[in-house]
């Protein structure tokens, strides 16, 4: 009975919802929860699926918006299928493996933790003239979390088990504080420093966007006394809770992303592209050819360390590709493949999707992943320079695909990185559709700017 404290944030989504919007329950309930508290506690349900918190407050917006009609603002694009075809095929597996007592479990995961995020975001944020809205929230979210985490790091507690763990006993044990460089590396609510790393990454990547379109008071009244303007403090905090979670993959992740912001506020945006491709080719080939010899020695010849780790992702893919090509179109589900005992951990987001759920589920996550980042770099390349957001969005979007792309290589994509990579979608997606309508902060569209012509003359009196 007391994991029934779980069900709160949803009380409080369904009095918003019914008394306002669902849309109002989404920003003010949905988001905090998503963010700042922990994915691993379950409300035990006796006969149903056990939701998180995050998952509850789903389940309720989705309830209330079918009640009123549907998703307001919701416009079909072909993404939609492949997300939904992702979440079949996923749920499919697992049925196949272990039957409907198990696979409903998964089931109730992709409804509420993949397929109503990105319904959501895609209906909600764009329609509504809310990306400053959301991203804010995010941020501020991010923020709240970064400062708690200076405690994890410090004295090795993590101050959110401390406050939940009673509520839900017997569950989130399994979650280790892991050290690196003598210092605890920070997980907040998030399950593992890796997880954190991602949800860090993407939320710093958001704050830069805010910062550079304006859309923070230079002063918050709150802290009149920063000695700084509010935007760069803001930018601080998130840099220092992204740089706690000492989460290699995520920094190089959250590095390369940036040329691709850097690139995107070129006013030659394509020529900036062409450079960074060029450079790509001619650093990253000669880098990949070492890094594969670097790891290919075996974990008994390892220097140190970070070779070891890395010997032991390049065994991973050595020894479970042909275990998933055994069973490659709809893979082995959740648990059922034959372990190797010693390879436990598969510390490789990609290979697990094609082991668990197989190459159709895989292809189509691949295309969520890079189909749209190529999409977004396409759609902000054509458009125009941008006097606030839209264009700039697009290549902060596609940045944020980018780093997952890239993390996600190195860890298993868990918990609260579920939701938030396909709310990104679902926000993208309707961007996209908006033809990059440019907002200012307020929320109003931003009248057009008119340009001169190339080469053109000024009348001067």
């Amino acid at each position: 009975m007391l994991s029934f404290i779980g069900f709160l944030p949803a009380f409080l989504a369904f009095r918003i919802a019914m008394n306002s919007s669902p849309s109002n329950a989404f920003f003010r309930v949905y988001i905090p929860t998503l963010l700042c508290l922990p994915d691993y506690y379950r409300v035990i349900t006796p006969g149903v699926p056990d939701p998180t918190f995050n998952q509850g407050v789903a389940l309720v917006i989705f309830i209330v918006s079918m009640m009123r009609g549907g998703f307001k603002g919701y416009r079909f694009s072909h993404l939609d299928v492949v997300v939904l075809v992702y979440a079949g095929l996923v749920f499919n597996s697992e049925l196949q493996a272990s039957g409907y007592s198990d696979a409903q479990n998964l089931m109730f995961t992709m409804l509420f933790s993949v397929l109503t995020p990105y319904f959501m975001a895609k209906s909600f944020i764009e329609p509504a003239g809310m990306r400053y809205d959301f991203a804010r929230r995010v941020v501020a979210c991010l923020a709240i979390v970064s400062m708690l985490n200076t405690w994890e790091t410090r004295f090795g507690v993590n101050l959110f088990r401390v406050v939940l763990s009673p509520f839900f006993p017997g569950q989130g044990e399994g979650w280790m504080i892991t050290f690196r460089f003598g210092m605890a590396r920070t997980a907040g609510p998030y399950g593992h420093a890796l997880s954190a790393g991602i949800i860090m990454m993407l939320g710093f990547r958001l704050q830069r966007w805010l910062q550079f379109s304006g859309a923070w008071p230079d002063k918050w009244k709150l802290l009149p006394w920063l000695p700084i303007k509010f935007p760069a403090f803001l930018t601080l905090i998130l840099t220092g809770g992204f740089f706690i979670t000492f989460a290699k993959g995520s920094w190089l992740a959250g590095f390369l992303a940036g040329f691709i912001v850097a690139a995107g506020r070129m006013k030659q945006k394509l020529l900036a592209f062409m450079v960074v491709l060029v450079l790509l080719v001619v650093v990253g080939v000669p880098a990949l050819s070492a890094f594969l010899a670097y790891a290919s020695v075996g974990r008994a010849n390892a220097k140190d360390d970070n070779q070891e780790t890395a010997c032991y992702r390049y065994e991973l893919i050595q020894l479970y590709v042909d275990i998933a090509k055994q069973k490659e179109l709809f893979g082995w589900g959740l648990t059922k493949w034959p372990a190797i005992p010693e390879a436990p951990s598969i510390d490789n987001h990609y290979l697990l999707l094609f082991l668990m759920h197989g190459k159709i589920a895989f292809y189509c996550f691949l295309y969520v992943l890079i189909g749209t980042m190529v999409r977004l770099l396409i759609f902000g390349i054509k458009q125009p320079h941008p006097p606030n957001s839209g264009g700039s969005l697009a290549f902060t979007q596609a940045s944020i695909y980018l780093g997952y792309i890239i993390a996600i290589a190195t860890v298993y994509m868990g918990g609260q990185t579920i939701p938030m990579l396909f709310m990104l979608t679902g926000w993208a997606e309707s961007f996209m559709h908006s033809q990059g309508r440019d907002y200012a902060p307020s929320g109003s569209v931003e009248p057009e700017i008119a340009t001169a012509p190339l080469c053109g003359f000024r009348r001067v009196v």
